[in-house]
């Protein structure tokens, strides 16, 4: 799996390149096609980011990204 610096994860918040990316425990997501996500924005969080610790924050587990593409690494 290829693997994207914090830096190239932040070009993908959905302003700045039309990809919206997010990590989580260190894989990147591609969470460009849901709804729930346009323009890098779901609820109170942002795309372009690694939202590990974000996570205890939702109302979901972490069984919701395996409905998306694990597109890559994050580089510690």
């Amino acid at each position: 799996m290829k693997e994207y610096t914090k830096a190239q994860l932040a070009l993908r918040n959905g302003q700045d390149k039309e990809e919206i990316w997010c990590a989580y425990k260190g894989i990147i997501y591609d969470v460009t096609a849901s709804r729930l996500w346009r323009n890098g924005h779901h609820y109170e969080h942002w795309a372009g980011q690694d939202l590990t610790k974000e996570l205890g924050d939702a109302p979901h587990s972490e069984k919701v990204f395996k409905r998306f593409n694990a597109i890559g690494k994050l580089q510690s």
